[in-house]
Formats: structure tokens, C-alpha cells, sequence
């Protein structure tokens, strides 16, 4: 069986140019969801924001209804 040095280092070259491309190819993904997704999901809103839910103890009754119908009112008054 006779190997070619020339094809040994075409195929060799190959190789290193597939890792490379696919190793740009993964960070510049990497770069673009860092840059897409934001930082903090649960962040304190800013500017006209309004937090709709703020994760207050539910009470039962009347006052935890009117509570949750206040809540709502707001929600869709302000279209956020």
C-alpha cells in the first residue's frame, strides 16, 4: 500500500480548515445570542415600565379578588 505525502497533507489541510471554519462559525453564533438574549430576565423594569405580577401573597375572599381584578384592570388600561 503506497500513501501519498500529497494527499496526506491536502487531506491534512482539510481537516485544519474544516476546525477552523467550524470554530468561527460556533463563536460568531456564540457572539450573536449574547448580543439577542438579553441579560437579566427579572429585572427591575425601567422607564414606563410597569411589573404586572410582583409576587405578592394571595389572600383569599373578596379582597383577593378585587385585588386580581384591580391588577387586571391596570394590565389592559395601560396595554402593557
Amino acid at each position: 500500500m503506497v500513501i501519498s505525502l500529497r494527499k496526506g497533507l491536502k487531506w491534512l489541510r482539510l481537516v485544519i480548515l474544516f476546525g477552523a471554519l467550524a470554530c468561527m462559525f460556533f463563536y460568531s453564533l456564540r457572539l450573536f445570542t449574547d448580543w439577542i438574549s438579553p441579560v437579566d430576565h427579572y429585572r427591575i423594569p425601567e422607564g414606563h415600565a410597569v411589573k404586572v405580577f410582583g409576587g405578592q401573597e394571595l389572600s383569599e375572599g373578596t379582597e383577593h379578588q378585587m385585588v386580581l381584578l384591580e391588577r387586571l384592570r391596570f394590565f389592559y388600561w395601560y396595554g402593557e
